[in-house]
């Protein structure tokens, strides 16, 4: 069995560009955001629990309503609670059906912010944090998503602190913008 290696990060941390170079060094890596999104639409338990909590307009139209989904979400650590207890059981379902279809691989990864939050702990090996100062963070995030600082900040309030991540984590990757990447990313492998 393959060895699960959980990558968190806060928002705007580099978590994706840690993927992606473990991805080029053949090590498959469960996208949490994507297949997250992908299940919303696709696995109708989610879909039922989705419409009972926010209403039928949370899938207007046959498309997910992102807008009232992430201000519900983030409005407030009980409703992201319950948006999760909806939703994560699948995402953890769905992480270990996607690990056994790779069992030829040593190493899986799974990215996800909220790696440790939602209570993935259990279902990975080891946890890698890439982490950024607060201010690279920011400035990240609002670049990629166009979003204004202040939704960026109520995004990293919700999250949990990247010092408590830290001292959960089994090993760190500094993603600050002057510490490289890919010797952190070997020494990381060859740690294991």
């Amino acid at each position: 069995m393959a060895i699960r290696i959980g990558i968190t990060g806060g928002i705007g941390s580099g978590k994706s560009v840690v993927s992606r170079l473990l991805e080029v060094m053949d090590v498959p890596v469960y996208i949490s955001d994507l297949e997250t999104r992908r299940l919303m639409m696709s696995d109708e338990s989610i879909r039922r629990g989705l419409i009972s909590l926010l209403g039928e307009e949370v899938y207007a139209g046959g498309c997910l309503n992102k807008p009232l989904l992430a201000s519900y979400l983030f409005g407030g650590e009980t409703q992201a609670l319950r948006v999760n207890g909806i939703v994560h059981p699948r995402v953890k379902d769905d992480f270990c059906r996607w690990c056994g279809e790779r069992s030829k691989h040593s190493l899986v990864g799974m990215e996800s912010a909220i790696l440790l939050e939602a209570g993935f702990r259990r279902e990975v090996d080891l946890v890698l944090m890439v982490y950024a100062p607060l201010e690279v963070r920011i400035r990240r995030a609002v670049q990629r998503d166009t979003s204004s600082r202040e939704q960026i900040e109520q995004r990293i309030r919700c999250q949990m602190d990247d010092e408590e991540k830290r001292r959960q984590a089994d090993y760190v990757i500094v993603n600050d913008g002057d510490s490289p990447l890919i010797p952190q990313v070997l020494a990381f492998l060859s740690s294991i």
